[in-house]
């Protein structure tokens, strides 16, 4: 038996309280996901995919339902601390290849930068499949012109949660999630 997602959306929240794990609950209640039973899976975006709005994923979701993700996140619980949580997303143009999609979180980084990193991540381990040349040293916005001329990246996405920790000490936590949907076998 196989299971190859049809849709996909993207999501992503924060929460805070003194318990940590609470702070991640509050944060996936965020993110809308928090009722379902979540699996963590690695980053590949699957052939024929279809990314939909998070208001329309998330009517697809039903209390208990046993939902595969791909997740990142991250806590903190220094005051005034930056924390970010990033998923990527790189399409090829045959849309009968897979994609990549990349998780990055960090600290210190404000939410474009991990965002921008997290993007360019999942179109350069998208790129090397495809035999694309890059220059690691190059700007993001170079790559991504090299990316268009190849026709080979027909696009590339990403979502950043960021927060600043809170200032009485309590745990903060943001997540950025890609919510895999409509399995067929």
């Amino acid at each position: 038996m196989t299971f190859v997602p049809k849709r996909m959306f993207l999501t992503k929240g924060v929460g805070k309280h003194r318990e940590k794990l609470t702070s991640f609950e509050l944060a996936l209640r965020s993110a809308g996901i928090a009722a379902c039973n979540l699996v963590r899976v690695s980053s590949i975006f699957p052939p024929r995919c279809k990314m939909v709005p998070r208001s329309e994923g998330i009517k697809e979701l039903q209390p208990g339902q046993v939902t595969f993700v791909v997740m990142s996140e991250n806590s903190t619980r220094e005051p005034h601390r930056l924390i970010a949580a990033s998923v990527g997303v790189a399409m090829p143009a045959d849309r009968n290849t897979y994609g990549y999609l990349s998780e990055h979180h960090s600290f210190g980084e404000t939410e474009q930068v991990a965002g921008e990193y997290a993007e360019e991540l999942a179109a350069e381990m998208l790129a090397t499949t495809l035999g694309v040349e890059f220059d690691p040293d190059q700007s993001w916005d170079e790559k991504k012109e090299i990316y268009r001329i190849s026709n080979k990246i027909v696009r590339t996405s990403e979502i950043t949660q960021s927060a600043i920790g809170d200032k009485r000490g309590l745990w903060t936590t943001v997540l950025s999630a890609a919510v895999l949907l409509g399995f067929e076998d």
